[in-house]
């Protein structure tokens, strides 16, 4: 794994290296990117595939040293309209607004290729650093990134395999935790929804918590326990009613979510059934609204604030030029219990 420092002194990719690629000159590239029509179609597909090889990004980016660099942060999040995102993305612009940097936010809408365009257009436009919720890239992402040479933070998960540095928690280990926690408590038939997995990185991986901590305790998982399902109130209700058919019922249900955990409460009090005498539920975040709520809700609590505020710190010290040694910061999580288990 490279070190951070390495990071900083990383060779932008230049035309020079498409022109060799594509075997023509640094001239006919610069031709092709400002006037296509003046080069053939052949020699265009030739210098495409170039750029694409080797993660050339165009040269508004004239020079790679830091003065050259704007006093911008980009920060991608999978979706805008989640309100989860709110604190770490207000934590992260005010530590940096105190040293006069602003903050850009795009959404990538869970599309890892849509993430790729965002980074390079931000990129093109000279920011000091980059702020990624994602830890699953495409391949063209991490090469832009390496090339850009600009300090990159993920936060929305630990990786395996970091672009540059991490600060974050597990989602394995959160609902590896919630799980146990619920075994202790005494319950045997424990369900899990959480949301589709396929584009959710996080959704996948606190699907395996929740896996790993049923071997660990020896409990035979389930499959009709276990749901994925859309975001909002009405998909919670929806998982809560398929899974109330299961034959016999859960006694306890983890929605790897506050939102969902939320509308099948509300759904609870619709058919009468008693929390947590009849079911028992708990959550993955902690909105305020859980312990305002009757029962209160057992969740598990994330610092998204420190979050924020300690990858702002270190992206910029990293900008500054100084190494903190850290590739990897993991804040942890807490079980708030509460009256739902």
């Amino acid at each position: 794994m490279p070190r951070s420092n390495e990071r900083s002194g990383a060779q932008r990719v230049r035309m020079t290296d498409v022109a060799r690629r594509a075997e023509v000159s640094p001239m006919t590239v610069s031709r092709a990117l400002r006037e296509p029509d003046k080069v053939s179609a052949e020699t265009r597909r030739k210098i495409l595939e170039a750029i694409e090889a080797v993660g050339y990004v165009p040269n508004r980016l004239a020079g790679s040293l830091a003065s050259n660099r704007s006093n911008v942060v980009g920060l991608i999040v999978p979706s805008i309209k989640n309100s989860l995102f709110a604190e770490t993305i207000q934590a992260t612009a005010g530590a940096l607004a105190e040293a006069s940097f602003h903050l850009l936010i795009a959404e990538s809408g869970h599309d890892i290729v849509a993430e790729e365009k965002l980074i390079a257009a931000f990129v093109e436009q000279r920011v000091s650093g980059i702020v990624l919720h994602n830890t699953t890239h495409t391949e063209r992402a991490r090469a832009l990134v390496r090339n850009a040479g600009v300090p990159v933070i993920e936060t929305g998960d630990l990786s395996r395999d970091p672009l540059d540095i991490v600060v974050s928690y597990s989602n394995f280990e959160a609902a590896k935790a919630m799980t146990r926690y619920l075994f202790r408590r005494g319950y045997r038939r424990i369900g899990f929804v959480s949301l589709e997995t396929g584009s959710n990185d996080r959704a996948s991986e606190r699907r395996r918590g929740y896996l790993s901590a049923l071997e660990s305790l020896e409990v035979e998982a389930e499959p009709l326990l276990i749901r994925t399902t859309p975001p909002g109130l009405a998909a919670g209700r929806g998982a809560l009613l398929e899974l109330m058919k299961v034959s016999p019922r859960p006694d306890a249900i983890f929605f790897a979510g506050d939102v969902l955990a939320i509308g099948a409460a509300f759904e609870c009090q619709r058919q009468g059934w008693r929390v947590p005498q009849d079911l028992a539920i708990a959550s993955f975040d902690d909105l305020d609204i859980l312990q305002h709520m009757v029962p209160t809700v057992t969740s598990l609590r994330l610092p998204r604030r420190e979050i924020g505020e300690f990858a702002a710190t270190i992206l910029l010290q990293r900008i500054q030029g100084l190494d903190s040694g850290i590739v990897e910061k993991d804040l942890g999580f807490d079980i708030v219990q509460r009256e739902s288990t």
